[in-house]
């Protein structure tokens, strides 16, 4: 699933666009310092992704939650770093297991040169990222161990598929909330307790993060849809051409409506590049966008309401700001 890019949030405090500018910064020095290794070899796949370029999305949460507390505190800056590095490992693997042959506009690790290095090379990414952890303290260690366990089940569960009296929706949600929000929620932890913020703060942080990853993602399931291809970077019903079941479509086949009967039969498996134009126009009219939508907005609401009852400063516009983004940015 594709990492949401950073936004141009409107801060409205100077300053704190000016922290967190240079936040990111000394995060980008730190990423590439540790992705070296004196092997040329390793040094160069391992930087592959760095250098191909990404937004630091993850990292941009860790540094605004750590203003809930102190933000200049010495481990903010590699605690960002072990997320980006987390989430760096992954894309290595998810591009060997996803076949692709571009990540960020460039050819994947596992296109220039095979899925061994490109596998190999996410381990390396991992084993650095639990170096710098160590230094940051058990319990955190202990945090990205767990988060680590929910990003390889969610990957297995989407996997495997919905098993057997499973909710093929539930189970979707929940493999949302493993793959894309677990890590997402882990910055906003990360950030707010390297920061020394209040616990009830750090808990608040946590569950407003992990409801916006899973809004982001359920975004991008309408935006395939309802999207052209200038809107949304890609061409519109790419997930129907390769048969992923998102949201809208999960809807769509849940019903037994004889009226949809067509639009089931399309999205019964991967869609033909024959069949692309009507499936996307059947499936924009149908309800299931409407319900699909109104599941995103309940997840943005999850989140405002627990930024809401965090203390009123900067850092809090700016996530109620990507919660604003997070609901408009699909229609």
């Amino acid at each position: 699933m594709a990492a949401p890019p950073v936004v141009d949030l409107p801060f409205i405090d100077e300053g704190l666009a000016a922290d967190i500018a240079s936040g990111l910064d000394a995060v980008e020095k730190l990423l590439r310092s540790a992705a070296d290794s004196e092997d040329a070899f390793v040094a160069e796949a391992s930087r592959h992704l760095i250098l191909a370029g990404g937004k630091r999305f993850r990292a941009m949460i860790v540094l605004l939650a750590s203003h809930f507390g102190d933000a200049t505190a010495p481990g903010v800056v590699p605690g960002a770093v072990v997320i980006e590095l987390t989430h760096l490992a992954t894309l290595y693997h998810d591009d060997v297991m996803d076949e692709a042959r571009v990540r960020r506009g460039s050819p994947s690790a596992n296109a220039r040169w095979d899925n061994t290095v490109a596998i190999l090379t996410g381990d390396y990414l991992f084993a650095q990222a639990s170096e710098i952890l160590a230094d940051l303290g058990p319990e955190l260690v202990r945090i990205q161990a767990r988060t680590f366990s929910r990003l390889v089940r969610g990957q297995i569960r989407e996997t495997i598929g919905p098993r057997p009296g499973v909710d093929a929706i539930t189970h979707y949600i929940e493999v949302l909330a493993d793959k894309t929000g677990s890590l997402i929620a882990t910055s906003g932890r990360f950030g707010a307790m390297l920061s020394g913020a209040p616990d009830e703060v750090v808990s608040r942080l946590t569950s407003a993060c992990e409801a916006i990853g899973v809004a982001w993602q359920l975004g991008d399931d309408l935006l395939d849809v309802a999207s052209s291809a200038g809107e949304s970077g890609k061409t519109p019903g790419t997930d129907l051409r390769e048969g992923i079941r998102t949201l809208p479509v999960l809807y769509a086949l849940d019903s037994t409506g004889p009226e949809d009967a067509r639009l089931r039969e399309l999205l019964a498996g991967p869609v033909a590049d024959q069949d692309i134009d009507e499936a996307v126009t059947l499936l924009r009219a149908n309800p299931a966008m409407a319900r699909a939508r109104a599941d995103l907005m309940a997840w943005v609401e999850r989140a405002r309401a627990d930024l809401a009852a965090l203390p009123d400063i900067p850092a809090r516009d700016a996530l109620l700001a990507l919660c604003a983004y997070v609901a408009d940015r699909s229609g």
